[in-house]
């Protein structure tokens, strides 16, 4: 059932008094009864509710911690992953922690979008498992909203128009003026970051013990984090391209097929797992949830926070 209107349905058919936390719990209980491993919904309500706190942030350790809290480790984790991205610090923090947890044994389930600080969460794993509507995003890094490549890219721009047509000085200087002092070295420092931080992760899981582990990672950053190649931050990376550049990527629709408990196959069950979520956004105060099969959450409100 993954079609959003039937989700609807058995939400509508449902005469208990919390619908919408019972239905997604029965079916993160049944993804787990599919895959045998620990499942874990990271979600934000970024689409439903633009103007609230939605992104990653390190709070989300907490939640993070809450769901992982009396899970058999052994097991390994399913991350089921829709976020805009947030903090590069908490982004780095939490999977740190997950490593921690479950060591290398975590696979990223992106139903729809997982971007930015998402992406590099989903890089941080094992392997990533996308839909044909699924994406992931550029890792390049925003500081002051300003794109960090795009800063540097524009002040080698200045340097060299200055050095050809001395004439457009008038024009790059105020331009250049607005860049308080550090900008341009705070850019960089956040660019290399991000992109140390990443190599590190593709190189010591997903292309762990292979000869190759380092051109492959390489080429997966250059080119996510590369703000020419993207053209903007917020472009969308399906899956054939992630598999282009080398990203380890299972489709979806090719994995367990087996009908349980309503699903048809685990696809129609992680897609029902995200309808339930969107309908949980659109329809409550919640804009960021962290749970896990056993229903122990975390959900935090636009006017409080209740676990």
């Amino acid at each position: 059932m993954p079609n959003w209107g039937e989700v609807l349905t058995e939400l509508q058919g449902m005469k208990i008094e919390n619908p919408l936390d019972t239905l997604r719990h029965k079916y993160l209980k049944v993804m787990n009864q599919y895959t045998g491993r620990n499942v874990i919904a990271y979600y934000s309500g970024f689409l439903q509710k633009p103007g609230a706190n939605t992104s990653i942030d390190d709070n989300d350790k907490n939640a993070l911690m809450q769901a992982v809290y009396g899970l058999d480790k052994s097991k390994g984790l399913d991350l089921i992953l829709h976020t805009p991205g947030g903090n590069t610090a908490a982004t780095e923090s939490i999977v740190n922690y997950l490593h921690s947890m479950f060591g290398k044994d975590i696979r990223a389930f992106i139903p729809q979008m997982a971007m930015s600080g998402g992406t590099m969460i989903a890089l941080a794993c094992k392997e990533i498992i996308m839909g044909k509507q699924s994406n992931i995003g550029p890792i390049d890094p925003q500081y002051g909203g300003a794109s960090c490549a795009g800063v540097i890219e524009e002040f080698n721009k200045a340097i060299d128009e200055i050095a050809n047509r001395p004439s457009s000085v008038p024009l790059w200087q105020t331009i250049i003026s607005k860049y308080h002092p550090t900008f341009l070295g705070d850019c960089q420092k956040a660019m290399d970051w991000s992109d140390n931080m990443v190599k590190a992760w593709l190189i010591g899981n997903m292309f762990d013990g292979e000869p190759d582990a380092i051109q492959k990672a390489e080429k997966i950053v250059s080119l996510l984090g590369s703000h020419i190649a993207t053209s903007t931050h917020s472009r969308h990376i399906h899956i054939d391209e992630c598999k282009n550049i080398g990203i380890k990527v299972k489709e979806l629709e090719s994995l367990d097929k087996r009908r349980l408990k309503g699903c048809k196959d685990l696809q129609d069950c992680v897609l029902t797992i995200h309808h339930s979520y969107m309908h949980t956004f659109s329809n409550s105060t919640a804009v960021k949830i962290v749970e896990n099969h056993n229903g122990n959450a975390m959900i935090m409100n636009s006017a409080q926070m209740k676990a």
